[in-house]
């Protein structure tokens, strides 16, 4: 046998295997370009319902330090985004392109560069809703374009820097509390409490609950479909994992629980922000890009664009992915779609 036909049957052979595992690899152009292309990996059968073959991740600015906190706004038809560590919120549409809409958010001195907003959310009157992290607070921009702070402590403590959040139906805020805006995390000598908390806030009163203080650093936060089940993504690199609790009717969280870990995986990143679509599947950033899982547990599939994502939106009618990536802001038209406020 010559060296070709040797070299032929091992690549057929390693086909054959890498068809047998189940797992499928797609580079994905888009607007990005065949050099930093990124991919989308079809693990399940259940992923082509979500995200079609030939679905191409579409890079639509970039130039930025760390996007962040992407949510989109029905009434505008626009995205806003944070870009974290260079103090500054963002929009974008098809019809303007890329403006920045607030710049800075924090003003004043830092021992670090992780001041701006990091999760934004969209509330019922169309307000943008900052989570905070150089004034380590939630605030919400007001119609007249002043500021009203919703919480900035817990107790007499202040908050350690406010990070992701997701509404509940009745009007409760529920969000996430690590120290990643403070320079030296839990060691940090400006920080008041002594965990990482995830609370619920309701904004028309200022009451601020605490409800779990036993993760070691919650960051991505969303309901189940029928709000029975709160999924807390820790972004610890010593427990990759995203956590499931169940809420009671009273709100609150009880029987915490691994929903998915990926602490065997190699790639860069740990698990951080994630949106739930009308399915209830999860988009999840993690190692590598967006995981897709069921509201199983089980891996469906991930959608990779060519830097690491931190967050997710819906956007548009609902179908499109909008993925928030270090330098760059990416795009994923899909077949399935999320619920927009």
């Amino acid at each position: 046998m010559n060296l070709f036909n040797r070299f032929a049957i091992m690549c057929l052979w390693a086909s054959f295997l890498h068809a047998c595992s189940g797992e499928t690899t797609e580079v994905s152009g888009g607007g990005v370009g065949p050099d930093n292309s990124g991919s989308i990996v079809r693990v399940d059968p259940a992923f082509d319902a979500l995200v079609p073959h030939g679905a191409k991740i579409e890079k639509l600015a970039g130039g930025f330090v760390f996007t962040e906190g992407p949510v989109w706004d029905r009434r505008g038809n626009r995205l806003y985004f944070s870009d974290l560590r260079n103090n500054a919120i963002h929009t974008w549409s098809d019809e303007e392109g890329l403006k920045t809409f607030l710049q800075p958010v924090f003003e004043g001195e830092a021992a670090h560069e992780s001041v701006g907003a990091n999760g934004l959310t969209i509330d019922r009157q169309g307000r943008l809703v900052l989570m905070e992290h150089g004034n380590r607070l939630v605030s919400r921009i007001e119609v007249n374009g002043s500021r009203t702070i919703l919480a900035h402590s817990y107790g007499f403590s202040r908050l350690n820097s406010p990070n992701d959040s997701v509404w509940h139906s009745n009007g409760w805020l529920y969000f996430t509390d690590p120290s990643y805006g403070l320079a030296r995390l839990e060691s940090d000598p400006l920080r008041e409490l002594d965990f990482n908390g995830i609370y619920r806030l309701y904004p028309e009163s200022g009451e601020l609950q605490l409800l779990e203080k036993a993760q070691s650093r919650p960051n991505g936060i969303s309901f189940s479909l029928d709000e029975r089940t709160l999924y807390v993504a820790n972004s610890d690199g010593n427990n990759k994992v995203w956590y499931a609790y169940d809420v009671t009717d009273s709100g609150e969280l009880s029987d915490q629980r691994i929903f998915f870990d990926v602490n065997d995986r190699d790639a860069a990143g740990a698990a951080d922000g994630m949106k739930v679509d009308v399915n209830g599947n999860i988009f999840a950033t993690g190692p590598g890009g967006v995981w897709v899982l069921d509201n199983e547990g089980n891996h469906l599939g991930n959608i990779n664009p060519p830097e690491l994502p931190a967050n997710v939106a819906w956007g548009g009618d609902g179908s499109v992915l909008y993925m928030t990536a270090r330098t760059g802001l990416y795009r994923i038209s899909l077949t399935t779609r999320g619920a927009i406020l």
